[in-house]
């Protein structure tokens, strides 16, 4: 497998999905896979031509994500048997602030919920108010059902690990009249005509949507923005990075600690409020 084709990454996805991995981590992979792919343009994998394909993707993009294009070919090359071709990951220097130009605030989460109750968007309204509310992961909607709005608990099993996502009663309640407007008997309460769970895309897509009229930039607008709008108002409320990580599902504190990390705008205040230059 020294030349990297649609077959073999084909077949990698297949690998991927039966080792469990996370539809979001399978669609990063494939997604830098297929960059390689056309980097090389029909080239055999060399340790050189790897190393000019992480000094290519260093121009336009920041170093964690060419980590993250880094560890999807890693990934690549193990299951390609070509282990010795693996990269180092570029050093990166932890930062103390996150970029405040994604960070979907507070007040305007809420106007995109107001704009999907003015659009009448009763399907999208209530899955904004269950991903901001429960923290989960887009991937894990799914697991909202019927019978776990009934008992205010969904028990949410990935990669051989199983968690507890509590129900809000408030939520709980608008699910429930939900679910009784629909008619639904069984299965999961966001789902297609076909019986099927909704799709990630198709969820993002409507999410975009309400950008316009909710007046909030379409780079806040994404479902994993809603997870971390909840796990900074979660630690915020109770200060236990411990518990915050528990109910994320994370199996990394420093992970969760992504989540909870200032703007650069809140660390500039802060510096401004020390008075140090006098």
């Amino acid at each position: 497998m020294n030349i990297i084709t649609n077959k073999t990454i084909a077949a990698f996805e297949a690998e991927l999905r039966r080792g469990e991995k996370a539809e979001a981590t399978v669609e990063k992979y494939l997604h830098a896979i297929r960059r390689l792919m056309l980097f090389l343009n029909g080239a055999e994998l060399t340790k050189e031509r790897l190393l000019a394909f992480r000094d290519a993707m260093r121009e336009p993009l920041q170093d964690q994500t060419v980590n993250g294009y880094i560890s999807a070919v890693n990934a690549y090359l193990a299951f390609a048997g070509l282990e010795h071709l693996k990269l180092k990951a570029l050093r990166t220097q932890r930062q103390p602030f996150r970029e405040s130009g994604r960070e979907l605030t507070e007040p305007e989460y809420e106007r995109l919920v107001a704009a999907a109750k003015k659009q009448q968007n009763d399907r999208l309204y209530h899955i904004l108010i269950t991903l901001a509310g429960t923290g989960i992961r887009i991937s894990e909607l799914a697991y909202i059902t019927v019978d776990a709005v009934q008992c205010g608990r969904a028990v949410i099993r990935l990669k051989g690990k199983a968690r507890v996502i509590l129900i809000p009663g408030a939520l709980k309640k608008k699910l429930k009249r939900y679910i009784k407007n629909k008619g639904c008997r069984s299965g999961p309460v966001f789902q297609m005509r076909s019986g099927r769970p909704l799709d990630r895309s198709n969820i993002a897509h409507m999410m975009k949507s309400l950008c316009r009229a909710a007046k909030v930039s379409p780079r806040k607008v994404f479902p994993h923005n809603l997870r971390h709008l909840f796990a900074r108002l979660f630690y915020a409320a109770e200060k236990n990075l411990a518990h915050l990580a528990d109910v994320l599902g994370h199996s990394r504190l420093e992970t969760t600690r992504l989540y909870v990390m200032t703007t650069e705008d809140c660390y500039q205040r802060t510096m401004e409020q020390l008075k140090l230059v006098i």
